[in-house]
């Protein structure tokens, strides 16, 4: 029995959509933790760029050609290092990083009508909710009256936007 790259060959283990999801989640983790707001972008702006190719991004790194991808927008030295990487194992070693620091189901609140930014920062860091079953939870013990800043009819969104999505 051959083992798992024989058989796929000289293939990367990811492609483009691979890429632009793991970009997306970085750009999103990092905006999550307040990081630079131009590193988001850039992260963000590789993402939406990568996502509108028709090429593949393994022909423009065939042969180890890195500058090929610097020349995408948003992608410089370390998006495009970060590219390859993804690309040959399907993650990077800096979205893993970011991954164990902020666990990426904290990014499932932002699918909750009346929580923004602010108020998904203040679940996690203040309260420990780090995904929609804590927040269901959560709500249904009335914890919701103690975060700063929601009133009583974003308290009720967030209730409806709960049960309708589970």
């Amino acid at each position: 029995m051959s083992d798992s790259s024989q058989e796929r060959g000289d293939r990367p283990l990811a492609d483009n959509r691979e890429v632009v999801r793991v970009l997306a989640t970085i750009a999103s983790l990092l905006e999550f933790r307040d990081d630079n707001p131009f590193k988001v972008r850039s992260y963000r702006l590789a993402a939406e760029t990568i996502e509108e190719m028709p090429q593949p991004l393994s022909e423009m790194v065939a042969g180890g050609k890195l500058t090929e991808l610097q020349k995408i927008p948003g992608v410089g030295k370390s998006i495009s290092a970060q590219i390859a990487e993804i690309l040959l194992t399907g993650t990077s070693r800096y979205f893993e990083q970011l991954r164990q620091e902020i666990p990426e189901t904290v990014l499932e609140l932002f699918r909750v009508s009346g929580i923004g930014l602010k108020t998904a920062q203040s679940l996690y860091r203040d309260f420990g909710i780090k995904s929609l079953q804590d927040l269901k939870a959560f709500a249904e013990g009335d914890g919701l009256l103690s975060v700063s800043g929601l009133g009583e009819k974003a308290i009720i969104r967030i209730k409806n936007s709960l049960a309708r999505l589970a």
